[in-house]
């Protein structure tokens, strides 16, 4: 057992070793060639991965955009004075509720005569909108004229408002009117009509977003009998467009989103072929062909990288 474990046992190891050694040179100098393809002959590997292709199908297009918006208090209304004279009796303080054509204050005007004899000219500060007086600088005895601005009323009603980036104002194709509204955490949806996009011409005071563009302001009022608080959180859909049983390809395959665009089809020297398509309204996966490609034809499921790259080059 003695001369098994200090003799034997190691030469065994060490011819053991040696096979593995003789397979690995006999794999790197000496590869098995039984079997392969003579050179010329058989598909060889060309490391080309093919592009995949879609066909053009027939699908519904629904363009909703979404905007994060909140509740807002409609903006306050002034309180102007129409004639002039000296402010005699103040009817409202600033906390009163006020319905429109409500008189807030009298004003006595003397009007002096030819004869040197004055008569009193009276008139009144006028609630022009129902609402909550917010400011109030009326005191009898004061002077006032036309124009003053001498308080401001604050209105018991709301809107929902958010913004728009400008890429998202092609997804519009008509000027919308009414929005569908989330509040969060709020009441059931609901539609606001007499929505209103505006935004800021040159020179004014713009609403800048976050890189720096300026967006178009979007609002609508919130219906009479929906409770809402300013403040509140809300999410407003804006329908774009509904296209139903049109042509559609996915947006990976167009280059360009609005109006115009290119699609690349395989040409007869199996390179990609530019073409160019009349675009509509697209969704979040797919857009409409309105002209350029018919149902059935196959593209380039994405744009090449070589044109990618192309467009993205300074000054292509």
């Amino acid at each position: 057992m003695l001369v098994f474990r200090r003799v034997i046992l190691p030469v065994a190891w060490l011819l053991v070793f040696a096979v593995i050694a003789v397979g690995l040179i006999k794999l790197a100098f000496f590869p098995d060639t039984a079997g392969a393809p003579a050179l010329g002959g058989g598909e060889v590997p060309t490391g080309e991965i093919a592009e995949p292709q879609v066909s053009a199908w027939r699908d519904t297009v629904r363009n909703d955009l979404e905007v994060a918006a909140t509740v807002q208090n409609d903006p306050a209304v002034n309180l102007t004075v129409h004639k002039p004279g000296v402010v005699v009796d103040v009817f409202r303080g600033v906390g009163d509720v006020v319905a429109k054509g409500d008189i807030v204050a009298s004003v006595r005007e003397d009007v002096a005569l030819e004869d040197g004899s004055t008569y009193a000219l009276w008139s009144e500060v006028v609630a022009t909108q129902g609402g909550t007086l917010s400011a109030l600088s009326l005191v009898s005895g004061a002077t006032v004229a036309p124009g003053d601005s001498v308080g401001a009323i604050a209105p018991a009603s709301f809107r929902v408002q958010g913004s728009i980036a400008p890429a998202d104002r092609y997804r519009l194709l008509a000027e919308p009117t009414e929005a569908s509204i989330q509040i969060t955490n709020g009441p059931a949806p609901f539609t606001c009509t007499g929505l209103v996009l505006e935004t800021p011409l040159p020179g004014g005071d713009g609403e800048e977003g976050a890189s720096g563009e300026v967006t178009t302001t979007v609002r609508c009022p919130v219906p009479e009998g929906v409770r809402v608080f300013p403040g509140l959180a809300a999410t407003m859909t804006i329908a774009g467009g509904l296209a139903e049983d049109v042509v559609v390809l996915p947006i990976t395959a167009v280059l360009g989103s609005a109006g115009t665009g290119t699609v690349y089809v395989p040409g007869a020297d199996g390179l990609p072929e530019e073409r160019e398509v009349t675009l509509g309204i697209a969704d979040a996966e797919k857009i409409e062909i309105v002209a350029g490609i018919e149902e059935g034809e196959t593209v380039y499921e994405y744009v090449p990288t070589s044109v990618i790259l192309a467009v993205d080059e300074p000054g292509a």
